[in-house]
């Protein structure tokens, strides 16, 4: 089977239902932008797997399996987003509040281990931890994409919450990491 099927030579794409749109639609927008953000997941837990000297190995955090259970979410999410008929309570993701749960658990458990946050920090750190915040902002872009077609099109909110949460995951884990690796946050400072 040829992977090219040449259908979207002049722009156009087929959603899960078949109906043809534009590459540049707000559900291609949002749903590509999540599949981006699963790549980006997926770079980090190569990172993770990959064999080296480390003065600590993250995915003993848990990190690695939680990032492959993302990824999952992820992907459920996007075939969701893929499918104009939504509004379908039968096709939500139903288990997205209580995966939020237990991103809010995993925040709490890390913050309690970590200095106070008393300021803006730049993101960085650690290749890890700087991988966590760049998903952190791709999940971010991923929200304000599924927050567009909600806008126009009705989506599943929890989809929404899922993302936002996300993202404050993905930001508790960098500082985690970083904190972990001792790995200095550079707090950022007004020119």
């Amino acid at each position: 089977m040829a992977i090219y099927t040449r259908t979207g030579d002049k722009g156009q794409t087929s959603l899960f239902n078949g109906q043809r749109v534009s590459k540049a639609d707000l559900r291609v927008e949002a749903y590509g932008t999540v599949d981006e953000l699963n790549s980006v997941i997926g770079l980090m837990v190569a990172e993770m797997s990959f064999p080296r000297k480390r003065e600590s190995k993250i995915g003993d955090d848990g990190f690695e399996n939680e990032l492959i259970k993302i990824q999952n979410d992820l992907f459920e999410i996007g075939s969701t987003l893929a499918n104009p008929e939504v509004s379908s309570q039968k096709l939500a993701v139903s288990s997205l509040p209580k995966r939020v749960k237990v991103f809010e658990d995993s925040i709490d458990k890390m913050t309690e281990q970590m200095p106070a946050l008393s300021n803006f920090i730049l993101p960085g750190g650690g290749p890890i931890g700087a991988m966590l915040h760049f998903a952190r902002t791709v999940s971010r872009r991923a929200e304000r994409r599924v927050v567009a077609l909600d806008e126009r099109k009705k989506v599943d909110k929890n989809i929404i919450m899922y993302l936002n949460r996300l993202s404050d995951l993905l930001f508790t884990m960098a500082r985690f990491v970083n904190y972990k690796e001792k790995q200095k946050e550079v707090i950022w400072v007004k020119i």
